[in-house]
């Protein structure tokens, strides 16, 4: 059997994910098992017609120590005040201030308001 070999990782949130497996069901016919699983619980927790739209909202406001990888999980979770946001960022070894913390809330609700 041939060894796999990783060429590069970019996180993407679940929203692409869910894209990336329309492309390969219908560029396949079929999904194999863990896909189809994967399409299962994507498809009952994706609730965002256009996560592109927040994740550029996102990254327009420039917050410094904010990666791409950050945006992803803060897209995937939509925290709703400052404690969800700071509980989600607890696993990341990042510290950000109030201030931007607020901007980013701020900016999930008003997209969440648009949806």
């Amino acid at each position: 059997m041939a060894e796999t070999q990783i060429i590069s990782e970019t996180p993407i949130n679940t929203y692409q994910l869910k894209k990336e497996l329309e492309k390969i069901k219908k560029r396949d016919g079929e999904l194999n098992f863990r896909a189809n699983r994967t399409e299962e619980h994507i498809s009952q927790i994706a609730t965002l017609k256009n996560a592109d739209e927040l994740f550029d909202k996102l990254m327009k406001l420039n917050i410094p120590r904010l990666k791409e990888q950050h945006i992803h999980k803060i897209i995937d979770i939509n925290p709703t005040t400052l404690n969800e946001l700071k509980s989600l960022l607890q696993g990341y070894t990042i510290t950000i201030n109030n201030d931007s913390m607020k901007k980013i809330v701020d900016a999930v609700n008003e997209f969440l308001e648009k949806k």
